[in-house]
C-alpha cells in the first residue's frame, strides 16, 4: 500500500510536534524572548504591515519578536478567521482588546482594522532544509498567502520554528507555499528558490 503525501505530513506533523512539545517550557521561554534578538536583521522599513501570530500550545512565542520590530516602526496585525476557510488580519495596537480565535489563539477584535500584510512570520508544525513547511493542516496560510499575493502582498514569508521542528524532507503538494526564510533559535536562514 502507497502512502499518499498528505499522510506522510501528517506523520511528519506528529513526530515533529512531539519533539517541540518534548522540550522544557522554561528553555521555550528562553528560547523566544532570542527571536527577538533578530529583529534589527529583519527590520522591515517604517511603517511597513508585519502580520505575526499568538502561540498556542509549545509554539515559539513570537510576541518579543513582535515587539522588537514595532520598535522600529512596524505596523503589527494578527489572524483572525472569519469561517472555516477564510482568514484576516487584523490591527494590533498596545492595550487592544483581545478576543478568542480558535485553536488555543487570541487576536484583535472586529473593530480592529484590517491590514494586509507584506511581511509574515508564519508559524509551522514543521520543515525541510528546502523552506518546504508542514503547516498545522486546516490550509488557513497557504489560502491567506495565496489571496495576499494576488493583491501584491505577502512579499516577504519567514517561518517562525525550534530547530527540533526540522525534518528530513516535506512531501511535495502542488498548493504547498515554499517559505523562503526559517527564522529558528539558531537564526535566521535563507533558502535558494527552486530551480
Amino acid at each position: 500500500m502507497t502512502t499518499t503525501a498528505r499522510e506522510m505530513k501528517r506523520a511528519l506533523r506528529a513526530e515533529a510536534l512531539a519533539r517541540r512539545d518534548a522540550t522544557d517550557p522554561l528553555w521555550r521561554a528562553e528560547a523566544s524572548l532570542g527571536f527577538a534578538e533578530a529583529a534589527e536583521e529583519i527590520a522591515p522599513a517604517p511603517g511597513m504591515v508585519v502580520s505575526g501570530f499568538w502561540p498556542m500550545r509549545s509554539e515559539v512565542d513570537v510576541r518579543p519578536l513582535m515587539a522588537a520590530l514595532a520598535e522600529r516602526g512596524a505596523r503589527l496585525c494578527l489572524p483572525a478567521l472569519l469561517d472555516k476557510s477564510t482568514m484576516i488580519f487584523r490591527e494590533l495596537k498596545r492595550g487592544a482588546q483581545l478576543v478568542d480565535m480558535g485553536f488555543g489563539t487570541k487576536g484583535p477584535d472586529e473593530t480592529a482594522a484590517m491590514l494586509e500584510p507584506s511581511l509574515m512570520l508564519v508559524p509551522l508544525a514543521a520543515f525541510d532544509r528546502r523552506g518546504h513547511r508542514i503547516g498545522y493542516g486546516a490550509g488557513y496560510y497557504d489560502r491567506a498567502i495565496e489571496r495576499l499575493r494576488e493583491n501584491g502582498q505577502a512579499r516577504r514569508l519567514i517561518g517562525i520554528a525550534f530547530d527540533c521542528q526540522e525534518v528530513a524532507e516535506v512531501p511535495d503538494e502542488p498548493h504547498d507555499v515554499i517559505i523562503p526564510e526559517i527564522l529558528t533559535e539558531s537564526g535566521l536562514r535563507s533558502f535558494a528558490p527552486p530551480l
